[in-house]
């Protein structure tokens, strides 16, 4: 007869991903100065408001002109715009890209999706990040607290900034895509 096994407790995601998943370059999914070139960044922070110094962020977006790239073999960009990118936090929990401003797709607004791993955490959390002025269904659904979470700033030189509160009063909301659960 077997014996029926206790189930384990679950595991996190992190840190261990802060030494393995970034890569040079990740982070800039156009060269930094180039045309049309901005800065999106932002810090990301805990429930008591402390920054987290080993995150990970991803973005996936579409280009200038609202396409959607579809290549294979994001790590290996070879001057190609693949539309996506990772960026680790450093010690103050900040992380940055070097991109374009994204145009909305299908006549949508137009915004960052945006993947967070960190330490803590079970899964990884899914938001978006969009333009100043942007809205669309979803967003204007949403109490205006809420909401605000949503929208990145333009900082004074014009760069896209976008903070990250896992939990707390400030919380960014975070989206549920069922063919994304464990």
């Amino acid at each position: 007869m077997s014996e029926a096994l206790a189930p384990t407790p679950g595991q996190t995601v992190g840190p261990f991903f802060h030494y393995a998943l970034p890569y040079d370059g990740g982070s800039a999914l156009v060269p930094p100065g180039s045309a049309g070139a901005i800065r999106l960044h932002g810090t990301v922070y805990d429930g008591d408001g402390t920054p987290v110094p080993d995150a990970l962020i991803e973005i996936r977006q579409a280009d200038a002109h609202g396409r959607t790239p579809r290549v294979e073999g994001s790590l290996h960009r070879d001057g190609r715009f693949t539309g996506w990118g990772r960026a680790a936090t450093d010690p103050g929990g900040r992380y940055a890209f070097t991109t374009v401003v994204p145009a909305g797709t299908d006549g949508g607004a137009a915004f960052f999706a945006v993947t967070v791993f960190a330490r803590g955490l079970l899964d990884r959390l899914f938001t978006r990040a969009y333009l100043p002025g942007e809205s669309d269904t979803f967003l204007a659904g949403l109490p205006e607290a809420d909401r605000s979470t949503l929208q990145a700033v333009r900082d004074e030189d014009g760069h896209l900034r976008f903070d990250i509160h896992l939990q707390g009063a400030r919380e960014t909301v975070f989206l549920h895509y069922p063919r994304h659960t464990a």
